[in-house]
């Protein structure tokens, strides 16, 4: 994109072209104003016809909030920053921009700008996406008005330039050292909308020196805890030391366009100290969620408390299954709702674990990906959906390459965007897996929980991978972990610590954790309550589950070898586990006879 350097501007990068000229940013100005995707309502079009004017007349130095507030918005010539109106006003329009570009302006050859941190407009020529490097058919098949840009006869000269720079570029990816990514900037301007948390600085509600080194801890912890999960956006560090403690939900609604405020206060009283923390829903003022922690000074360390309870606070309302989901699940977000929707969907599918939820949200998630090709977190669980048309037999694809070439192609994808995405970490190791790369498999797995040692989605994860290789000690206690910090997220990591449970040789909690799991709809949650249960000596709900797993996985014991070995299961681990399909009263074939069938047929010539 070519950028409008304005009077007074910033420092911008070199244009490669002509740059949009007055006539066509004028052309523009009024394409957006009289849009309905455009406020018609309010002062945006003032506010926005003020700035483009001031910068096109070379006054982009005369556009500050007092000349704002007066000219635009009928302040008396006493006005002060006190009066908010220029920075709410501002940030409305910036939302009103964006918006507008995402649905009706998508195909604008101008787009208008008002970077953050002043009110100088800038002007770019936004390229559209149909343009080809064939001349003669790009040109048939773009309109006249786009047709006559300036940047459009500039193309002959500059598209064949910009493809050797891509080979240049290319040749360094692939034989010396990686640029670092995309910048967040760039990448977050790709991506769809979610959910937004603004952290108000936490009060000081007690005396003396160590609850405001707390205070101040506490609420520095949160903002370095929080954005750690992919799935919500996290006004920074900034944004919070702005704001006054006892900032009103309304204000943040109006100055951010934040859904969701997180604030709280510190109390101290001798050696106990308690933190209050709480989350608002900005648009009623609505308390979410709130909780208190009480701790005593004198049997820890204040950093290791503060630690510890911002990690329990951004646990409980940040993660996958955590308060800002449910509360999106029933009532979600109106901005880019398909796309957020999807992330939602793909959560309620992990509970469930279906067909046809499986065949919805893989649907959702390609179209989301299409829309938003930089959308790490989609990317991520379409890696996760992929491989369960291989593991679990969910509505293969046919004529693709295979679900699990597919899924770590889609893992990668999301890594490379986003390194630190802890949901594309997640997809990548249970990828790996089932690709029988098991030490590669796991080594990024301790790499997704040293990222983000809170996200419970990841640590159920990580123990099931684990568990089912052996490791099953540690995995039934990061299950428990999991569980523990989100009792309400998927059955499927219950009916895993039952697994771990039996094959631990703890029947009591394997028959407490399988109830508990109570996953119907999905296969394998049947096969493993008929063994646990067969071990038990509950032998008629044995024969039950067992029944009910033949029925929708047929094809699943006759093939139990392959089954197994693609789930890196150690043979004594098989052996034990076909043992306890037998007790429950299924036909098993004998992993001997079928691995020596196997290497008779390789000797016989084809």
């Amino acid at each position: 994109m070519q950028t409008w350097i304005p009077a007074e501007g910033s420092a911008a990068p070199i244009p490669l072209g002509p740059a949009p000229q007055a006539d066509d940013i004028r052309e523009q100005l009024e394409r957006v104003v009289s849009s309905p995707e455009f406020p018609g309502v309010g002062r945006a079009a003032a506010f926005l016809r003020y700035v483009v004017s001031e910068t096109l007349e070379d006054r982009g130095n005369r556009i500050k909030a007092y000349s704002i507030a007066i000219e635009v918005f009928g302040r008396d010539a006493g006005f002060t920053q006190d009066d908010p109106v220029v920075r709410i006003e501002a940030g409305r329009l910036r939302r009103s921009l964006e918006r507008y570009y995402l649905v009706a302006g998508q195909h604008d050859p101008v787009r208008i700008d008002i970077p953050k941190g002043g009110y100088v407009p800038t002007f770019t020529w936004s390229c559209p996406a149909s343009v080809d490097t064939g001349d003669e058919e790009a040109g048939e098949t773009s309109p006249p008005e786009i047709r006559s840009r300036p940047w459009w006869r500039a193309r002959r000269i500059l598209l064949p330039g910009a493809a050797a720079l891509a080979a240049v570029a290319i040749s360094l990816y692939w034989i010396g050292p990686r640029s670092p990514a995309p910048s967040l900037e760039r990448v977050a301007s790709l991506s769809p909308d979610r959910p937004a948390l603004v952290v108000a600085p936490f009060a000081n509600l007690g005396e003396g020196p160590e609850a405001q080194l707390y205070t101040a801890g506490l609420t520095e912890e949160l903002m370095t805890i929080l954005p750690r999960f992919k799935e919500i956006k996290v006004f920074g560090r900034e944004t919070s030391k702005s704001l006054p403690a006892d900032v009103g939900a309304s204000e943040i609604r109006a100055e951010f366009g934040a859904r969701y405020l997180l604030a709280g206060g510190v109390r101290t009283s001798g050696k106990r100290l308690r933190v209050t923390a709480r989350l608002l829903d900005t648009s009623d003022g609505e308390i979410l969620w709130s909780e208190n922690y009480d701790n005593d000074l004198a049997s820890g360390d204040l950093f290791a408390i503060q630690t510890d309870v911002a990690r329990k606070v951004a646990t409980a309302i940040a993660q996958p299954y955590g308060v800002m989901a449910q509360v999106d699940s029933a009532s979600p977000p109106p901005d880019d709702l398909g796309a957020y929707e999807c992330t939602l969907r793909f959560y309620a599918y992990r509970s469930e674990l279906s067909a046809e939820a499986h065949a919805r949200v893989r649907d959702c998630l390609e179209a989301a990906v299409a829309r938003f090709p930089s959308y790490a977190t989609a990317w991520a669980m379409l890696s996760i959906v992929y491989l369960d048309e291989d593991r679990y037999k969910f509505n293969p694809t046919p004529g693709q390459d295979s679900a699990i070439q597919r899924a770590l192609d889609a893992a990668r994808r999301a890594t490379q965007i986003d390194p630190s995405n802890t949901r594309g970490l997640q997809a990548l190791m249970t990828a790996l897996f089932f690709d029988r790369q098991l030490a590669e498999s796991l080594r990024v797995g301790e790499q997704a929980l040293a990222t983000n040692p809170n996200d419970t989605e990841l640590m159920g994860e990580f123990g099931t991978r684990l568990a089912i290789a052996g490791q099953w000690q540690r995995g039934a206690a990061l299950l428990d972990q999991a569980i523990a910090l989100n009792p309400g997220s998927g059955g499927f990591y219950r009916g895993t610590r039952a697994l771990a449970a039996y094959m631990l040789r703890d029947n009591h909690t394997a028959v407490l954790e399988i109830r508990q799991a109570n996953m119907q709809k999905f296969p394998l949650f049947h096969v493993v309550a008929a063994i646990i249960y067969a071990e038990a000596g509950m032998m008629d709900d044995a024969r039950r589950e067992g029944q009910v797993f033949v029925s929708m996985r047929p094809d699943f014991l006759p093939n139990i070898v392959t089954e197994l070995a693609m789930r890196n299961m150690q043979p004594e681990d098989r052996d034990r586990l076909i043992e306890g399909l037998r007790k429950a009263g299924m036909t098993v074939p004998d992993p001997d006879a079928i691995a020596s069938s196997a290497a008779t047929s390789d000797l016989q010539p084809r």
